[in-house]
């Protein structure tokens, strides 16, 4: 895929498709405390959003929580990748993810490589898949070591892997570089029949860098895109979501990661078009604890 080609696909999804940047530049569109002007905006016109992105989601990521009383969300807690990869996780925390993954029939645990095998043994009998990240969590690692890392991490017990773009190369127009980078783990990944997400870090691109990252990931084969690592300036927006949705359609996943601490805010992903969630608190979401809830872990 050349320049020319991404520019002009650009340029048609950007047509018909009003972002938040675009409804700012809009003659007299204004936000503010959550109001629209114009209800061109996609992060507060969420009817708009809906008209724009098909609903359904299937997945959503979160990570360590604090059980309390309420109802259980089972079907949401089926939906959720439950996430821990802050650097000082310790072996105990990453056994109570396990635990709590199989109590609640969350999708998947998400943790960092080392503790890969570990969660493997953990869960080997239970439906829980093992998710680990891949380049974690700047993307800037060698396309080799990507790929190495890739395979090491499924010898050892992985089911799902996330792996982060290298971000400067996108942003320095290389797109070959950051086509074959994410060709290089899908291609890994799909030889063990692997599902592979593809972390764009949506807070530090523009409109058009975030959809020639989809673009480019939908192209390398992957099987989702997803927003951020969780370690950077921002998390997901309900208008990256909808805008990724729109652009990969549904041939691929779309998960959001980052700031998702209550049921509302997951609930309020999936409706503009996620797949999945990453967020801070797992269980909070599943039990709806409330927005006075802090959450525990990074996502």
């Amino acid at each position: 895929m050349n320049n020319s080609e991404i520019e002009r696909i650009i340029k048609l999804v950007l047509k018909d498709y009003p972002t938040e940047t675009q409804a700012k530049k809009s003659s007299g569109s204004t936000c503010k405390d959550g109001v629209c002007t114009d209800g061109l905006c996609v992060i507060h016109n969420k009817a708009g959003v809906k008209n724009i992105v098909s609903e359904g989601a299937s997945r959503i990521s979160a990570g360590i929580g604090v059980e309390a009383a309420g109802g259980i969300d089972t079907e949401l807690g089926r939906m959720i990748d439950h996430t821990l990869l802050k650097p000082e996780a310790t072996v105990e925390q990453v056994k109570e993810l396990c635990a709590e993954a199989a109590k609640y029939s969350f999708a998947s645990v998400c943790i960092n490589p080392s503790y890969v095998g570990l969660c493997a043994t953990l869960l080997k009998n239970t439906p829980v898949k093992v998710c680990t990240v891949i380049g974690f969590p700047l993307g800037a690692t060698s396309t080799q070591a990507k790929a190495f890392e890739t395979e090491q991490t499924i010898r050892d017990g992985a089911t799902e892997v996330d792996m982060v773009i290298n971000i400067g190369m996108l942003k320095s127009k290389e797109y070959n570089y950051v086509e074959n980078d994410i060709f290089a783990v899908v291609s890994t990944a799909k030889r063990h029949r692997v599902l592979t997400k593809v972390i764009i870090e949506s807070a530090l691109l523009t409109d058009e860098e975030k959809i020639k990252a989809c673009l480019l990931a939908k192209r390398s084969g992957a099987d989702f895109v997803k927003t951020s690592t969780g370690f950077a300036k921002g998390g997901a927006t309900a208008g990256d979501i909808a805008l990724m949705r729109k652009v990969v359609g549904s041939a691929m996943g779309v998960k959001a990661s980052g700031g998702v601490r209550t049921r509302e805010d997951a609930i309020e992903m999936v409706e503009s078009g996620a797949d999945r969630i990453g967020a801070s608190a797992s269980v909070k979401i599943v039990i709806g604890e409330t927005d006075s809830a802090k959450s525990t872990g990074m996502y």
